[in-house]
C-alpha cells in the first residue's frame, strides 16, 4: 500500500483536474461539496487506503487546483458527471465506489442515475436525492420556499456574492460557511447579504482546527470563489437538461448518511423525507444512517463515517 497521499493533475472532459490519491485495490472516488476541496476527506483517505482501496479525492471542477471555466454554464450536472466519467476512464476501471458530500453527493447521485454501469455502489452524505419536479423549475421552488434572500438566489447574479465575500478575509469566509449555525438555513433578512448574516464562531468546534481552515482559505485565495459559486448558477439549467430522466430511479446499491442536527435536513420536512417511503421509492436499494452531528459530518464524526463507508463498501468488494 502507498502510505502517503500523492497528487497529480489529469485531463478529463476538457479540463485539468487535480486529484489526491492513496492506496491500491478497488477504486473509490470521494467527492467534496461547497465550499471545500479534496482536503475535506483527509480522515477517510488514509483509512480506506489502509483497508485495501485505491482512494481518489479530486478537487471538483472550479475548486482548488482543478481548472475553473469562467462561464457558469460550464458547471451543469452533465459537466460534473462527464468529469467523473473521464476520471474513471483515466484509471481504466469500468466501475468504482462513489462517495459524495453536499454538492459532491448531488454529483454522486447523478453519476449513479446517468451512468449506473460505472458505479458499483454509492454513499451520499448530507444531501439526499430529490426527483426533478415535473412542473416546477428548481429556482422557482427555492423562491417559493425561501424568498429572494435565500443564499442560492443571492449567488445567481455573477459578481454579487464575490463582491460581498471580498469584504472579509478568506479565513473568515471559510469559518462562516463551514461552521454556520443559523437555524433558518442560510436565508438572510431582507436587504442583507448572506455573508454578513452568517456569524463567525468565537470558538472552533473540536473537529476542525485553525490550521485545517487555513488549508481551505489558502486554496480559495488562489482560485477565488467564482468556480464554487457557478455551481449554483446552473440551477435554471437543471430542469431543462434532466427532462429525459424524469421518473427514473437510482438502482445501484446506496447508503445515505446524515447528521441529525444538519440544518439543511431540519428544514421543510427533509428529515421526514429521508426517513419516509418516497426517498426509498426513488432509490430502491437504499440504507439510511442518521448520526449525532451536523452538516460536515465526515469531518465532525470522522471515525463513525469512515466505519459506515467501509462496512458498506465491503459488502460489494468481493463480487
Amino acid at each position: 500500500m502507498n502510505d502517503e497521499v500523492t497528487h497529480q493533475r489529469i485531463k478529463t472532459n476538457g479540463i485539468w483536474m487535480h486529484i489526491a490519491e492513496q492506496g491500491t485495490g478497488p477504486l473509490v472516488l470521494l467527492l467534496h461539496g461547497f465550499p471545500e476541496i479534496w482536503y475535506s476527506w483527509r480522515h477517510q483517505i488514509g483509512f480506506l487506503a489502509k483497508h485495501g482501496y485505491h482512494v481518489v479525492a479530486p478537487d471538483m471542477r472550479g475548486y482548488g487546483d482543478t481548472d475553473a471555466p469562467l462561464n457558469p454554464t460550464s458547471y451543469s450536472i452533465l459537466h460534473l458527471v462527464g468529469d467523473l466519467v473521464g476520471l474513471l476512464d483515466h484509471f481504466g476501471g469500468q466501475q468504482a465506489f462513489v462517495v459524495g458530500h453536499d454538492y459532491g453527493a448531488i454529483a454522486a447521485w447523478h453519476l449513479s442515475l446517468l451512468k449506473p454501469e460505472r458505479v458499483k455502489a454509492v454513499v451520499a452524505l448530507s444531501a439526499p436525492y430529490f426527483e426533478r419536479s415535473s412542473s416546477t423549475r428548481n429556482s422557482d421552488s427555492m423562491r417559493q420556499l425561501f424568498g429572494e434572500w435565500c443564499y442560492i438566489h443571492q449567488f445567481q447574479e455573477p459578481g454579487r456574492a464575490e463582491k460581498s465575500f471580498a469584504r472579509y478575509d478568506y479565513l473568515t469566509v471559510m469559518k462562516k460557511f463551514l461552521l454556520y449555525n443559523k437555524t433558518d438555513y442560510l436565508v438572510a433578512p431582507r436587504g442583507m447579504e448572506i455573508i454578513d448574516y452568517l456569524e463567525t464562531p468565537a470558538v472552533l468546534p473540536p473537529w476542525i482546527s485553525e490550521e485545517d481552515l487555513q488549508v481551505y482559505a489558502q486554496k480559495f485565495e488562489e482560485s477565488g470563489f467564482t468556480g464554487a459559486l457557478n455551481y449554483f448558477r446552473t440551477i435554471e439549467m437543471y430542469w431543462d437538461l434532466m427532462g429525459p430522466w424524469q421518473g427514473s430511479k437510482i438502482n445501484v446499491p446506496a447508503k445515505f448518511i446524515v447528521g441529525d442536527k444538519d440544518i439543511g435536513i431540519e428544514v421543510l420536512g427533509t428529515m421526514e423525507y429521508v426517513k419516509g417511503s418516497v426517498f426509498k421509492s426513488l432509490v430502491p436499494n437504499l440504507e439510511v444512517v442518521i448520526l449525532d452531528g451536523h452538516h460536515c459530518i465526515q469531518q465532525e464524526k470522522a471515525q463513525e463515517v469512515s466505519d459506515e463507508i467501509l462496512s458498506f463498501l465491503r459488502k460489494f468488494s468481493t463480487e
